[in-house]
């Protein structure tokens, strides 16, 4: 009986050697992987390959880097805006408080109701400026991006293309 079972692991040994694809005891080999993959990168074409990527990573690090600063330079620069015109709201309101006129309560309410109308369409007005400082601000920011998300498609191509 174990001769029987011998026989039988020495016929399939045998079948798998003479066929040319891989069983699965080959497929799970790490060393003949690890040989067939080193065999398949040798033949890439790599020249300068570790150098371009690197550079190429480099560059995607400025692209980001740039980007940040770009954002947060427009950041600045909608807080400061915002600090102005709330400024200048405080200094009109105290001015409007100085020049009230009298005691009188109608003119007093025709006053605030104008002054209320007039600050109304400012922020309003703001409101709009800081929107467009902000958005283009975010545009810049994701030109920069975008055109070194391009460059990387461009190389990405060329490289294609010469094989």
């Amino acid at each position: 009986m174990a001769t029987a079972k011998k026989a039988a692991a020495k016929k399939t040994t045998d079948s798998s050697t003479k066929a040319e694809a891989p069983g699965a005891a080959d497929m799970l080999n790490p060393m003949k992987n690890l040989k067939a993959m080193t065999d398949r990168l040798q033949e890439l074409n790599l020249t300068g390959g570790a150098g371009k990527l690197l550079e190429s990573g480099q560059k995607d690090l400025q692209a980001l880097m740039q980007a940040n600063e770009k954002s947060y330079q427009g950041l600045q620069t909608v807080v400061q805006r915002q600090t102005e015109m709330i400024k200048n709201a405080i200094a009109e309101w105290q001015t409007a408080a100085k020049e009230m006129p009298g005691k009188d309560p109608k003119a007093n309410l025709a006053k605030l109701d104008e002054l209320g109308r007039q600050s109304f369409q400012r922020a309003v007005d703001d409101i709009k400026e800081l929107a467009t400082l902000a958005a283009k601000s975010q545009a810049d920011a994701f030109e920069l991006v975008r055109q070194r998300i391009q460059a990387n498609v461009d190389e990405v191509t060329k490289m294609l293309q010469r094989k």
